[in-house]
């Protein structure tokens, strides 16, 4: 063996070394998080970092589900972001087919108003919304949380897509055009298939930025039955402290639908993000 392919070897293994140690950085806290869920409350003062449940306390996940209200909370996050994220798909597609590939002269003024709402943090809002929100009657209600959830992703959601539809021939929208397809046909037949890896990025990251928001839920909401998952944290602390076990348990369960939605759509994730080739 040369000593270049040596040098080679040693730069790819060191490389696999060094990947590896991130990933186990990065898995880490959700070891931690699941470790301290099968904890007795007493068992979390002390030096360690990581305890072994002796025994596990899986009985945890069955008090914080029952008592948590988690059934309602977790209907109510679904509902909440599901609509959140299914507008913003929705407006980020035509939006962007509209910025991008129809002609007229503010689109890029527009577009660059639109990616400017990246600057701009969404609990900076927080006041001017709830003042608009009670003149509207609608603070607490859905719509207090889709309204600015939708309005804070469209941004991140549009640079996405404006620069996936870069990389797709504008061949194809003009001959479905030539062939009779209308501007809605062309967008939810051929642009929406071909743009799906970053339909599903923005879609993924909606969800993520909506299912773990919590200070705009807590100020617009105070009906009990309109509440969130965040909120089944506090069913566990009280004016005398707080039963960790139980709250390790809740965000471990809050955790689980963002991990099951990376794992299903990971290829398309990776594709988005890349802004891959056409597909043929």
């Amino acid at each position: 063996m040369s000593i270049l392919a040596l040098q080679h070897r040693l730069a790819e293994g060191l490389i696999v070394v060094l990947l590896f140690l991130f990933a186990l950085l990065q898995l880490f806290p959700l070891v931690w998080l699941v470790d301290f869920s099968l904890l007795k409350s007493g068992d979390f003062f002390g030096s360690e970092v990581l305890k072994w449940p002796d025994p596990p306390q899986f009985q945890n996940y069955v008090i914080a589900w029952e008592r948590g209200r988690i059934p309602l909370f977790l209907l109510n996050s679904l509902l909440v972001c599901g609509v959140s994220v299914a507008v913003t798909l929705y407006l980020a597609l035509t939006l962007s087919y509209a910025l991008k590939r129809l002609q007229w002269r503010l689109s890029k003024f527009f577009l660059i108003v639109i990616l400017l709402g990246m600057m701009i943090p969404i609990h900076t809002t927080l006041l001017p919304n709830f003042i608009v929100f009670s003149l509207l009657g609608i603070r607490d209600n859905y719509f207090s949380l889709i309204i600015p959830y939708v309005a804070f992703s469209m941004p991140l959601a549009v640079f996405i897509m404006t620069g996936f539809l870069e990389s797709v021939p504008k061949s194809l929208d003009e001959s479905a055009i030539i062939d009779g397809c209308g501007y809605f046909a062309v967008v939810f037949k051929i642009i929406m298939p071909v743009t799906k890896p970053a339909l599903v990025t923005i879609m993924i990251l909606t969800f993520i930025s909506c299912w773990n928001e919590f200070i705009m839920a807590a100020t617009y909401l105070s009906n009990e039955d309109l509440k969130t998952l965040p909120f089944a944290i506090y069913k566990f602390t009280n004016q005398f402290g707080a039963d960790y076990s139980l709250q390790f348990a809740v965000m471990v369960m809050g955790t689980i639908p963002s991990l099951a939605l990376y794992f299903i759509f990971n290829k398309q994730i990776i594709k988005g993000i890349m802004v891959g080739a056409v597909k043929g």
